[in-house]
């Protein structure tokens, strides 16, 4: 199988998590949440994760001699590629925080509470994918990024009638 096959096959599956992570809360009744209560959980794993992927990536800078003194990380490196997971998660995590207080305000806080725990499990996929296959990357990547993209239309259409 071709990388652009895997990348597109990891993609469809990120895409069916997201719908299964939106769908399981959506389809209950919530009960009544605080804003704040709900997005400081709701970012509460994901922010673990961007602990764990800084000190990663700090521990390799450290114990590089190439690296330490503020050098790049070797192109192709554990390191380089761990910090690449690191970027993008980041990328990631600040366009959930420009949409997610739209979401939780429209759809409920249950549903950005289930998205922050989505989001964290799909970096550390993602992450982890990164070293391993094209396909586990990209499978990390979509379950990541769609459910904020769908509930964030999900949002306004409802926002709009």
């Amino acid at each position: 199988m071709s990388p652009r096959v895997k990348i597109v096959l990891g993609q469809g599956i990120g895409l069916i998590l997201a719908i299964l992570l939106l769908w399981l809360p959506l389809s209950r009744s919530q009960p009544f949440m605080p804003l704040n209560t709900a997005l400081i959980t709701a970012f509460l794993p994901v922010g673990l994760v961007v602990l764990a992927m800084v000190g990663v990536v700090a521990l390799r800078r450290r114990f590089d001699p190439g690296v330490i003194a503020g050098g790049a990380l070797r192109p192709g490196s554990r390191g380089e590629i761990d910090q690449r997971a690191l970027s993008n998660t980041v990328e990631q995590l600040v366009v959930a925080l420009a949409l997610w207080p739209f979401v939780a305000l429209t759809l409920g806080g249950l549903v950005v509470i289930w998205m922050g725990v989505g989001l964290a499990l799909a970096r550390l996929v993602y992450w982890l994918g990164y070293h391993l296959s094209p396909l586990v990357k990209s499978v990390g990547f979509g379950a990541g990024f769609y459910p904020t993209v769908l509930a964030t239309l999900w949002a306004l259409v409802k926002w709009a009638t």
